[in-house]
This record gives C-alpha cells, sequence and structure tokens, in this order.
C-alpha cells in the first residue's frame, strides 16, 4: 500500500504551489483552498463588501487559480502575468466554457483583480504586479470582443480567432 500522506498545509509558502507529483499538485490545491479562505476573511474584514460579494470575488479567484492555473496550467498560482490573465479570459475561458458570457467572466475578473491585491498587501507578490494585473482584468470590452468574434466564428475562423490571444 502506498502512503498518500498530503504534507502539511503552507497557504503562505509560494513554494508549495510549485508541483510535479500528483501528491504535490493534491497539496498546491489543498493550500489554495486554505488561501482563499483567508482571501474570503479579508474582504469581509472591513465591512465594506458583504458576504455575497466577498464569496463571489472568491469563487471567481477560485475559478481561476484552481481550474485554469493549477489544472489546466499545472502552475504555481503565484507564476503570474498579465499576459496569462489576458490569455485565460480572452482565450481559455471562452474555449472552456458551455455559454461564455461577460456577466460571468466580469464576475471572475474582479477576483482575480482583489485576490491578487491582496497577495500584494501580504507581501505574497510585488505591488506592481499586482497593478498590472489590475489592467489587464479591467479590459472589459476586449473581453466582450473575444466573446462575440468567437460566437460569430465560422468555417475555419477559428485559427485567426485563436491567433488573436493565444494561450502561451
Amino acid at each position: 500500500m502506498t502512503d498518500t500522506k498530503i504534507e502539511s498545509i503552507e497557504p503562505f509558502e509560494l513554494n508549495s504551489y510549485s508541483f510535479k507529483t500528483l501528491q504535490e499538485e493534491i497539496r498546491a490545491d489543498q493550500n489554495c483552498k486554505v488561501l482563499l479562505k483567508e482571501f474570503h476573511q479579508y474582504l469581509l474584514k472591513d465591512g465594506s463588501i458583504s458576504p455575497i460579494e466577498a464569496g463571489s470575488m472568491a469563487r471567481g479567484a477560485d475559478y481561476f487559480l484552481r481550474d485554469f492555473m493549477i489544472d489546466n496550467r499545472r502552475s504555481n498560482i503565484f507564476e503570474i502575468s498579465p499576459e496569462l490573465i489576458q490569455s485565460f479570459a480572452g482565450n481559455w475561458y471562452i474555449v472552456s466554457t458551455l455559454e461564455p458570457n461577460m456577466t460571468e467572466l466580469e464576475s471572475i475578473l474582479i477576483g482575480i483583480r482583489h485576490f491578487y491585491r491582496f497577495c500584494a498587501n501580504i507581501k505574497l507578490i510585488d505591488p506592481a504586479i499586482s497593478e498590472e494585473i489590475q489592467q489587464v482584468c479591467i479590459q472589459y470590452e476586449f473581453y466582450q470582443q473575444r466573446i462575440e468574434r468567437f460566437n460569430d466564428i465560422s468555417g475555419d475562423g477559428f485559427t485567426a480567432w485563436n491567433s488573436a490571444c493565444p494561450l502561451p
């Protein structure tokens, strides 16, 4: 019988989100869950954000972090760049969602913005990176156009659509 014990949870250690094995991926995912709970509590702390808004932001960040960064990209959630977020929102979300829409995507992007701002505030990422992330997350018109163009694809138009905002 193999040992399936998962290493201790260390949500504030940047290296605990890097993984090569299944066990390390499970650990990264569990660390991410704990960090997202901390993020949610952080949002609620000063009382300016309602519990529903805080939950929506945490849910949006969760989708990006756990479904895209960890599961799909198999990447450390702190190996982040504005280009990666733009590729997520302008490509991966659109092709991976049954009915991509700007209302849902905007909610996810708000969660991403606030999550990485939280990470900058607790010194997990450089504030300059957080600011760059803020800027790419508010490009709603660009993402709306990407969704519309995706819905209008016909024939072999996917290649051109995909190359305008490719996944790295």
